[in-house]
């Protein structure tokens, strides 16, 4: 394999872990930013993104001389091989992907792009993006790919370095093959398309695993309607190969930084070619009940009186990040339940691991403590929202002694619910009946 000299536009969790990975392949990789605050911590080596082994992998990168930072893309890609361009393409408020970012920089670098050079679009965008990314660069010496990132945060690295699969696509088959090649070494599976079918492939698998949780938190209802056990339901699903073990777990809701963007664009570019995504559709709108009903689920545990009135009721929270491992609030499920319960009157107190305290769209919302000990005291029950193992290694007997009511509503089935029910704690699970 060639070492190639790669420009990565954009440093957020797509395009720092990107070029870092590409750096500890052995090319010569160059990340730029606007930022220039940002671009002299990253200079030094000083990642301020939650991510297990990020920060390792730019200070080794750094260290070979295999990664630099710039401020500023136009500079940066005069003899580039390869361009990445890994902006923020936000939800817009009519659902579809702001591609403002992505127009901003080709339009910055269209002059400046050495002539072969590949522009690849490894943001999520619609259908369509690297076409009209083409037509903004108006140069047919530069060709575009679309090179869709397929990186959960929290796990970004790992993902990165162990793909499923590598998705390329293009109208230059010549362009496709440079781009696929820089990823030899990891010995992934490849699939060369063209590049509306690439970009697709992006909505199509997360818009998939939108509808399957919230199939699932569909059928933990009716487990608990039923008496029977979600997780023994799962279990025999996903022994199924063409079902899988994955994305059975129920919970507050799905969120975070791509589902709720990634559905919301697949409903925007589906309605403008006139086919109307009732399949998912429906996947989102239950998903907006879950949250809906796990505040109800909260109530019927910890609320007073014969109408369950959380009206000035106090509720510790265990987790408001989307997911363990991340410092990430954005569309997080369980931040929007906490909103709900703020909004029926209950006094919030919560406990991230992930959290400072200064994070905005807290305030007003919840109380945030260090020690998840502080959030129970006085608390009539908490409330397991976040799957951080922190949690699981509590000593429930102590919180039991500091809970004014002893439950705990644990709404991911995190939990070992029999060991709180010897700590005297009634434990309301996700798709199982209570056990206390």
């Amino acid at each position: 394999m060639f070492a190639r000299r790669i420009v990565v536009v954009g440093t957020g969790y797509v395009g720092l872990t990107t070029g870092a990975c590409l750096a500890s392949l052995g090319h010569r990789v160059v990340c730029s930013d606007v930022d220039a605050a940002k671009v002299a911590r990253l200079s030094r080596g000083e990642v301020g993104i939650l991510e297990p082994g990020l920060a390792e992998l730019v200070a080794e990168g750094i260290a070979a001389g295999r990664l630099e930072f710039a401020v500023g893309s136009a500079g940066a890609v005069a003899d580039a091989e390869v361009v990445f361009l890994c902006v923020p393409t936000p939800m817009g408020a009519d659902g579809a992907a702001d591609l403002a970012a992505v127009e901003s920089v080709v339009s910055e670098v269209a002059c400046a792009l050495p002539s072969g050079c590949v522009l690849v679009c490894k943001s999520t965008v619609p259908v369509g993006t690297s076409a009209r990314v083409a037509e903004l660069v108006g140069r047919p010496d530069v060709p575009t790919v679309s090179n869709p990132e397929f990186l959960r945060e929290g796990s970004a690295v790992h993902d990165f370095l162990n793909p499923d699969r590598i998705v390329v696509g293009s109208d230059s088959q010549d362009a496709a093959e440079r781009v696929a090649a820089l990823y030899a070494r990891l010995g992934a599976p490849t699939v060369l398309t063209d590049a509306a079918s690439a970009e697709l492939v992006k909505y199509a698998a997360n818009c998939f695993l939108a509808t399957k949780l919230s199939y699932v938190n569909a059928v933990a209802e009716l487990c608990e309607r039923l008496g029977a056990n979600i997780s023994d339901v799962t279990e025999g699903m996903g022994y199924d190969r063409r079902i899988g073990q994955s994305f059975l777990q129920p919970g507050p809701g799905w969120g975070g930084s791509c589902l709720p963007k990634d559905t919301a664009a697949m409903m925007r570019v589906a309605s403008s070619v006139g086919f109307e995504f009732e399949l998912l559709g429906a996947a989102i709108d239950s998903n907006a009940r879950q949250r809906e009903r796990v505040v109800d689920k909260v109530a019927d545990a910890c609320g007073e009186g014969l109408r369950r009135s959380l009206e000035g009721v106090r509720l510790g929270l265990l987790g408001l990040t989307f997911k363990a491992g991340t410092d990430d609030l954005r569309d997080s499920p369980a931040l929007a339940v906490a909103e709900l319960l703020a909004a029926r009157g209950a006094e919030l107190v919560a406990c991230d691991p992930g959290l400072c305290g200064d994070e905005p769209g807290l305030q007003g919302v919840v109380s945030l403590v260090d020690d998840p000990y502080e959030a129970a005291k006085g608390s009539a029950g908490l409330v397991v929202l976040t799957e951080w193992p922190q949690f699981r290694a509590l000593e429930w007997p102590r919180v039991a002694g500091l809970l004014a009511g002893p439950v705990v509503v644990d709404t991911r089935n995190h939990l070992d619910p029999d060991m709180l029910r010897r700590a005297g704690i009634t434990c309301h699970g996700a798709g199982r009946v209570a056990v206390g």
